[in-house]
């Protein structure tokens, strides 16, 4: 069901609030790229400072500001199921089209808490759920079994999103998942990769800043056109490698303020790059041609 190129979009903020206006033009830039979505209150939306009311607003202007044009998945996990269901819930009213559900992060559920959290959640929305697993901040994974266990016991659960890093765990989650069970790329840097065995797109991060170069990558790799994608990964590598510079969201809203989007504000804990990773940043942005 969910196959292409959706972008984890950064929350911009000014004055400490949201800024909607930003955010809505981002939103019509990605669109006019030919993204297929756009992932509201993820870990790049920086959901973890997002108050309740905040994290749904996100949802909302997205879902106002794509007008039915692309897919508009809302990031609605918690590492509490009772507050996970009231984000989904929150999400399906806003009008999102589907929900991503990170693994619990902190408390380390095993994988039997795992399946019930997940299954509890699915219970209470009609919404398409993608899970999310990315073990390097939630210090543990979706186990394959478990993956398995809830494509078959919840018809809403149609696909992941894996951020693991080994494309081993992409061939096993592939000869184990049904084939309509879809595998996306957490990772832009591993993409293709993960491509090759089996997944059939990205959520990516570098898209907020090259969507329509992802967009092709995706497209090319798909179509059947792997030398075309492997150009686009090999021009794009150094962008991928520094967005990875420091905690994420951090680089890429770094670029994205230096290419004039948005102003660059973030929400404490996080904050501003180093100086010299900065600088690192901002050269290969213009070697890339994408800043001044």
């Amino acid at each position: 069901m969910f196959r292409g190129t959706y972008t984890a979009i950064v929350t911009p903020f000014r004055d400490g609030a949201i800024d909607e206006t930003a955010l809505a033009q981002l939103i019509e830039w990605q669109i006019e790229s030919g993204i297929t979505g756009i992932v509201p209150a993820g870990s790049t939306g920086e959901s973890a400072t997002l108050n309740h009311a905040d994290h749904t607003r996100v949802i909302e202007v997205a879902v106002q500001a794509a007008r039915g044009r692309c897919k508009i998945i809302g990031g609605t996990g918690s590492n509490a199921t009772v507050e996970a269901i009231s984000l989904t819930e929150e999400a399906e009213k806003a009008g999102a089209d589907a929900v991503l559900l990170v693994t619990p992060y902190y408390n380390k559920p095993t994988q039997e808490g795992l399946f019930r959290h997940f299954k509890a959640i699915a219970a209470r929305t009609k919404l398409p759920i993608i899970l999310y697993s990315i073990p390097g901040r939630c210090g543990i994974e979706i186990a394959v079994d478990t993956a398995v266990r809830l494509a078959r016991e919840c018809p809403n659960i149609v696909s992941i999103k894996e951020a693991g890093g080994s494309v081993e765990r992409v061939n096993q989650l592939r000869a184990a998942l049904p084939p309509e069970f879809t595998i996306l790329s957490g990772d832009d840097s591993l993409t293709l990769p993960f491509m090759s065995v089996g997944a059939e797109g990205v959520v990516s991060v570098a898209s907020n800043i090259i969507p329509r170069e992802m967009v092709r990558m995706v497209q090319a790799f798909t179509e059947g056109r792997p030398a075309e994608a492997l150009e686009v990964h090999a021009r794009f590598y150094p962008l991928f490698r520094d967005l990875s510079l420091e905690t994420n969201p951090i680089p890429i809203k770094t670029a994205l303020s230096l290419a004039g989007r948005i102003s660059g504000e973030f929400r404490l804990p996080l904050c501003e790059m180093a100086a010299a990773n900065a600088a690192k940043l901002l050269a290969t942005l213009r070697n890339l041609n994408l800043v001044k």
